[in-house]
């Protein structure tokens, strides 16, 4: 699996999804404020979910299927009460 999936809960409970093919560079921007715009002042974060994927378009459908989903299905599929 080359692509990663993933959600990050911020620390003001906001929800995040992006792609990646390295989380753990990834999540190095996000927590210096390289990452995406809409994580730049949310930090601290914590992974919450990943999912791997053989390919980038795979990914980027994943990406926005999840992306389109209501809060109440995000935290069901990521296991949260």
């Amino acid at each position: 699996m080359s692509w990663t999936v993933y959600i990050l809960e911020c620390a003001d409970s906001s929800l995040y999804t992006g792609i990646t093919r390295n989380l753990p560079r990834r999540l190095e921007e996000h927590s210096k404020g390289k990452g995406a715009k809409y994580t730049k002042h949310r930090g601290p974060f914590k992974v919450v979910f990943t999912e791997g994927q053989d390919t980038r378009g795979q990914a980027l459908k994943r990406e926005a299927t999840i992306k389109s989903m209501k809060r109440e299905d995000k935290l069901g599929l990521i296991g949260a009460p």
